[in-house]
C-alpha cells in the first residue's frame, strides 16, 4: 500500500476512534473544574463578541449586486416605454437572467474573493469587463425575447451607465468596509494553535505570509512545559493546556482549532481530540510540514497552507441563515395557529393553582451557554424544582391535574416558541436539559462522555430523539445514552428536509407517546 493510502487511513482511523467515544460511559465531570489563568481569561473576554463569517459577507455582497442590477434594469426599461403586465413579467425574468449571468462572470473571474473585494481599484478593469459582457448578454436576451424588442440605443446607453456607476460605487464602498472590518476584527476567522514549539512557529509564519489570510490567531495551547514549549511562539502567548482549551473555547467565539502536531503522533492527537471534538468549531491538522502527500480532496486550504479536515463545525454560514429563516417562518405559523390553545392553557394554569402562569428554568444552550427556557407551569409552585435534580415520575404528586395534561400533550412546551423568536432555541434540535439535571446520582456528562457534543448546535423545541420515543423521564443510564446517540445522529446528518420531517412528525408521534408524565 502506498504512503498516500497509509496516511489517508490514519486520518480515517482518528475519526473512527473519536466517534467510538460516543458510545462510552463516564465523562469528565468527576475531574475538578478547569480554571483559566489570568492572561487566558483576559483574551477570552476580548473575544466574547461575535464576528462575521467572510462567506456570509461575500454572499451578501453578491445578493446586493444582483438585486441592484435587476431593479435598475427593470425600472429604467419600464419607464422608457409603456408595458403590459405580460411584458413586465417578461422584463423581470430577463433582468433576473442578466443579473445572474453578470454575477456568474464576476465569480468566474475571482472577483468575489476577499483579495479582489479588498482592492476594488486594482481589479476595476476585470470588473468592468465582466459587467460589460453581462450587460451585452442581457441586451441580447431583451432583443430576442421581450415583446417590445427593447428600447432605443440612447436609453440603453443610459441604462448601461447608471448600472455601471452602481456596480463601481458598490465595489468601492464594500472595499472600504472590508478593510475596516478586517482591521477591527469584525470579519475574521478566529483560531487557536494547538501544540507549540518550532512546528507552531513555522505554521504561524506560513499563515502570516498568505496575502488573503482571514485567520486571527488568538493564542497557543500546549500540555508541554516551558522547556519544551516556549511561553511565546512567533509573538503569540501560550494561554494554557489542552484541558484549559475547552474552557477557553466555551468563553469565546472561536471558529477553528489548528493542530500543529505531526500526523505520526497519533496517540497524542487522539488524546487531544477526545477533549475538543465536542466543541462547535472546525478542527484541522496543519499538513504544511508533512513530507507525505494526500489526495487533493483530503485538504482544505488557508491561502496556500494545506489543512487536514478532522471535524467540521455543523450548521455553518448560509446553512445557519437558512435554518434561522426556517425557524422564524414556522414559529410565526405555529403562533398564528396555536394562540387559542396557549391562551386556554394559561387560563387553566392560573385558575386551578396558585402561582405564576409561566415557569423559567436554566438549561444548557449552544456551546454550553446557560439559557432561560420558558414553559407553562405544570407543578404546584411550592413543590417546583427549577434545578430538575429530581426527575418527574409517573403520578408525581408535585404535578397539578392540569399540569399532567399539559405535560402529556407537550402543550407546556409551547412558550418555548418565544425562545425560538429570541434566538436561544431552534425549532428542531437536541432538547435542552436543565443545567443540574441528572439520572440517579449521576449528572448526564458522568454517564455519556460525548454528552456535551449535543451542544454543538442550538437546542430545539422538538428533536430526532423525541419523535423516536426518547422523551419524558430519564430514570436510567441507557435512556440518556440513547438520547445522546439520536442527537448526535441529527447533528451529523442535518438538513432542512430533515428538520421539516421532524417538525411534521412531531404532533403525530406525541399522540402515541407513553413516557411523558
Amino acid at each position: 500500500m502506498s504512503n498516500v493510502q497509509n496516511q489517508q487511513l490514519d486520518i480515517s482511523e482518528l475519526r473512527r476512534k473519536v466517534s467510538e467515544i460516543a458510545g462510552r460511559s463516564g465523562g469528565e465531570a468527576d475531574s475538578p473544574p478547569v480554571k483559566l489563568n489570568p492572561l487566558a481569561r483576559q483574551v477570552a473576554s476580548q473575544l466574547r463578541s461575535g464576528n462575521h463569517s467572510p462567506n456570509i459577507i461575500i454572499g451578501q455582497i453578491q445578493l446586493l449586486e444582483f438585486v441592484g442590477l435587476v431593479l435598475l434594469g427593470c425600472l429604467i426599461n419600464t419607464f422608457a416605454a409603456d408595458h403590459t403586465i405580460v411584458s413586465i413579467l417578461a422584463l423581470l425574468a430577463i433582468m433576473g437572467a442578466g443579473g445572474a449571468l453578470t454575477g456568474l462572470l464576476l465569480y468566474v473571474l475571482d472577483l468575489y474573493q476577499l483579495p479582489s473585494l479588498r482592492t476594488p481599484v486594482a481589479k476595476m478593469p476585470r470588473i468592468l469587463v465582466a459587467y460589460t459582457t453581462g450587460f451585452a448578454l442581457t441586451v441580447l436576451l431583451l432583443l430576442a425575447f421581450h415583446p417590445t424588442g427593447g428600447n432605443s440605443w440612447s436609453m440603453t446607453a443610459v441604462w448601461f451607465a447608471i448600472s455601471a456607476v452602481f456596480l463601481v460605487a458598490t465595489r468601492l464602498i464594500t472595499g472600504v468596509a472590508i478593510r475596516h472590518w478586517g482591521r477591527n476584527g469584525v470579519m475574521e476567522r478566529r483560531a487557536v494553535i494547538v501544540g507549540g514549539g518550532d512546528a507552531a512557529k513555522n505554521l504561524i509564519r506560513s499563515l502570516e505570509e498568505q496575502p488573503d489570510n482571514d485567520i486571527r490567531i488568538c493564542g497557543i495551547f500546549d500540555d508541554r512545559n516551558s522547556d519544551r514549549s516556549p511561553d511565546i511562539v512567533a509573538g503569540y502567548p501560550k494561554l494554557g493546556t489542552f484541558a484549559e482549551l475547552v474552557e477557553f473555547a466555551r468563553l469565546t467565539r472561536l471558529d477553528m482549532l489548528i493542530i500543529s502536531l505531526p500526523i505520526t503522533a497519533e496517540a497524542r492527537i487522539l488524546m487531544l481530540l477526545k477533549q475538543v471534538w465536542v466543541l462547535p468549531v472546525d478542527i484541522r491538522i496543519a499538513a504544511h510540514a508533512n513530507k507525505l502527500r494526500f489526495r487533493p480532496r483530503s485538504y482544505s486550504h488557508v491561502g496556500n497552507v494545506p489543512m487536514l479536515d478532522v471535524f467540521d463545525k455543523p450548521i455553518r454560514d448560509w446553512d445557519s441563515v437558512a435554518k434561522r429563516i426556517f425557524d422564524l417562518f414556522f414559529t410565526v405559523v405555529a403562533l398564528l395557529l396555536l394562540w387559542p390553545v396557549m391562551i386556554g392553557a394559561a387560563i387553566a394554569v392560573k385558575a386551578t393553582s396558585k402561582g405564576p402562569v409561566f415557569f423559567k428554568q436554566k438549561r444548557h444552550g449552544f456551546n454550553n451557554d446557560t439559557i432561560n427556557v420558558w414553559k407553562f407551569r405544570s407543578m404546584y409552585t411550592e413543590l417546583s424544582d427549577p434545578t430538575a435534580k429530581q426527575a418527574v415520575t409517573k403520578n408525581d404528586p408535585r404535578v397539578t391535574p392540569v399540569g399532567r395534561f399539559l405535560r402529556k400533550s407537550s402543550i407546556d412546551e409551547l412558550p418555548q416558541l418565544f425562545n425560538v423568536l429570541n434566538g436561544s432555541l431552534s425549532l428542531v434540535g437536541p432538547r435542552p436539559h436543565a443545567v443540574l439535571a441528572q439520572t440517579g446520582d449521576l449528572k448526564y456528562a458522568d454517564v455519556v462522555e460525548s454528552y456535551f457534543a449535543r451542544h454543538k448546535v442550538k437546542p430545539g423545541v422538538t428533536g430526532w430523539a423525541q419523535i423516536n420515543g426518547w422523551r419524558g423521564e430519564i430514570d436510567n443510564s441507557d435512556k440518556i445514552k440513547f438520547r445522546t446517540a439520536f442527537d448526535l445522529h441529527y447533528i451529523e446528518n442535518w438538513s432542512l428536509l430533515f428538520d421539516l420531517k421532524i417538525l411534521f412528525l412531531t404532533p403525530i408521534r406525541l399522540l402515541k407517546s407513553e413516557n411523558a408524565y
